[in-house]
């Protein structure tokens, strides 16, 4: 228990498990462990106090995640630094990045997520990581009843100048077919529009059950989606564009609007069960990304935090 909070993420330092502070004794604990019956147990794991750095952090990612994943179909603007290594975001540091699973959206999503941090903040910015359960468990009964159908996803993709990525940036590609062959097995329809621009659309889950556990938690990002939830430029632009030509967009199932008040509360409830890590400089955090969500507090100075995916 922590904080009034039903769960928190298991913490790991050198003397927990009587090895030395540094990459080796972390990669040494990693080998000896089940990290995958411990993921599933605890939901989410930091390791604390070993003393890695961006020099040594490669080997840890390759012991900690089975098979690296490419970010292709992402919509948060990042950074790739090293072998399907990412900065974990690049929104300005004023915004708080509100509660979601990693790819939710998408056909595949990666089944963790390893956060390092190489450079704490100098205030703020704690990852806020939340039982999927437990957000899912909060909701009003009238919005988990509306959202049983699932979600349509739309985003306006341009191709080199326009509003939000371009589906190059987007698909880690210039090849048209390579991007066409990806939808199709995806199971999206698309269409491309004024000469180089793509319009994607794709119905998908609301909530989703965790292939191991069978847990049933939240399982969407209709909040990140949705105007109601993107500020005031957000709204302003909404009122200006119809609603299917802004970068994204997001209705029920059926095409009907969700409610903004719907929306809000799933926003806000997220970020009222998540419990904050807050980052010291050489840490690292595993996560179940179905199990768990994640976000960003705001934050003042340097912040530094990358992160890397596993199929």
């Amino acid at each position: 228990m922590k904080d009034g909070h039903e769960w928190s993420p298991l913490e790991i330092s050198p003397a927990d498990v009587q090895l030395e502070a540094s990459a080796e004794g972390l990669s040494t604990f990693v080998k000896s462990a089940d990290i995958g019956d411990l993921l599933v147990k605890e939901k989410a794991v930091v390791f604390r106090g070993f003393g890695v750095d961006e020099a040594s952090l490669d080997p840890i990612i390759d012991e900690l995640l089975s098979n690296r994943a490419a970010y292709v179909h992402g919509n948060s603007p990042r950074t790739k630094v090293g072998q399907n290594v990412y900065t974990s975001t690049e929104y300005p540091a004023e915004f708080v990045i509100s509660m979601h699973n990693e790819l939710s959206y998408a056909h595949r999503w990666p089944s963790r997520l390893l956060f390092f941090c190489a450079v704490a903040p100098e205030t703020g910015g704690a990852t806020p990581v939340v039982d999927g359960a437990l957000w899912l468990a909060s909701l009003d009964d009238e919005v988990r009843e509306a959202f049983a159908g699932g979600v349509r996803y739309t985003q306006n993709l341009h191709g080199g100048r326009g509003l939000g990525k371009s589906w190059q940036q987007t698909f880690e590609t210039e090849d048209r077919d390579e991007v066409e062959r990806f939808l199709t097995e995806a199971e999206a329809s698309w269409e491309w529009r004024r000469g180089d621009d793509l319009r994607i659309t794709h119905a998908r889950q609301s909530v989703l059950r965790h292939p191991v556990t069978g847990t049933e938690v939240w399982f969407n990002q209709s909040d990140q989606w949705h105007p109601a939830t993107l500020g005031e430029d957000a709204a302003a632009l909404a009122k200006v564009l119809p609603m299917d030509e802004l970068p994204q967009t997001v209705t029920f199932a059926d095409g009907s609007p969700i409610p903004p008040e719907y929306v809000l509360q799933v926003r806000d409830r997220g970020l009222e069960a998540a419990v904050d890590v807050d980052w010291r400089t050489g840490d690292l955090m595993l996560i179940d990304n179905v199990l768990v969500g994640h976000g960003r507090r705001s934050f003042t100075g340097d912040r530094r935090v990358l992160v890397a995916m596993s199929s």
